[in-house]
This record gives structure tokens, C-alpha cells and sequence, in this order.
């Protein structure tokens, strides 16, 4: 019985799916995606062929929620307002400029766009922008929803609602 119970423990532990966690990715890579993202199917000289770019980090429950952390401490909520547009677009949409694809996305933090959008290219690690692009995709439910954070909106307290009463309580 304890035997069976033993291998049983063992089996359990070696048959457990564990979320991957780099918690030293691998550096930079040399290059930024020179026209993986592409906006048209129009260009000079014919058709040429497409590297196909991956997100590394899709569908990792780890990344999408660093990716809200980055989120909040790079001030993205600044100007997107927590993906609902503010001074920025809204970031939770069906329709995208510049496309909504991980390449896209990746080169839109990357460079940059005109009128707002400023390049993080130099600034922020590339593993730390896929991060960002694996949470904006959750945002459009982009992402599986197990591995989804929930969103953090915070309720702010308004105190016209709050009265303290004699004895210390709230109404």
C-alpha cells in the first residue's frame, strides 16, 4: 500500500504541467524586426517572403501579468488609461491602425508611431515589450482566459459617501 501510495505521489509530480518562468530571459537580440510587421501588402520589387514572428510568450500566465506590471510602472495607463484610450488610443479594440498582430504591436513600442507614440525601442528590454504585447492581446481577449490576470481597476472611495456617525461607524 505505501508503495502504491509512493509511485502514485511520484507519478502525480512528474505528470504536473508547470507554467515556465525565465526569470533571467535570454539578451537582446541584435536586430528589431526590420519588416516583420508589415501595414500593406504593397511594396517594390514583388512579393518577397514574410520571417513569421512569434510572441514567446503567449499564452504564459507569468508574462501576461508581468506584462500589467510593466504596464502600470512604464506609465502606459498614462496615456491609455488602462487600455480604454485616453490621451492615447484605446487599446482594447477590434480595429487597429497599425495592426494588432504580435509583430505589430512589438514594432508600435518598439519605434514608435507619428503623432504621440513615443519609441521605446532603446529603453525597455525586448522581453519585457513582449510581456507588454502578451498583456495588451489579453486586453482583447486575445489570450487564453486561464492565463488571463484579472483586471486592476481600482474603485476609487468617494467620500461624499462616507459620513462618520457618532460612534465611530459609517452609515
Amino acid at each position: 500500500m505505501r508503495i502504491a501510495a509512493i509511485g502514485f505521489c511520484l507519478f502525480a509530480l512528474i505528470g504536473c504541467e508547470r507554467d515556465r518562468r525565465e526569470l533571467r530571459p535570454a539578451p537582446t537580440r541584435l536586430a528589431i524586426f526590420k519588416d516583420a510587421a508589415r501595414e500593406s501588402d504593397l511594396q517594390p520589387g514583388g512579393v518577397h517572403s514574410e520571417p513569421q514572428v512569434q510572441n514567446p510568450y503567449s499564452g504564459n500566465a507569468y508574462a501576461i501579468s508581468e506584462g500589467q506590471r510593466l504596464f502600470s510602472w512604464y506609465n502606459c495607463a498614462g496615456c491609455h488609461a488602462n487600455g480604454g484610450g485616453g490621451m492615447g488610443p484605446p487599446l482594447i479594440k477590434d480595429q487597429w491602425t497599425y495592426g494588432g498582430q504580435p509583430a505589430n504591436l512589438f514594432d508600435t513600442i518598439v519605434k514608435g508611431r507619428p503623432n504621440g507614440m513615443p519609441s521605446w525601442g532603446g529603453r525597455i528590454p525586448e522581453y519585457q515589450v513582449w510581456q507588454l504585447v502578451a498583456y495588451i492581446r489579453s486586453l482583447n481577449h486575445e489570450e487564453p482566459v486561464t492565463a488571463t490576470p484579472p483586471r486592476s481597476d481600482h474603485i476609487q472611495q468617494d467620500s461624499g459617501t462616507l459620513m462618520n456617525k457618532p460612534g465611530g461607524g459609517t452609515r
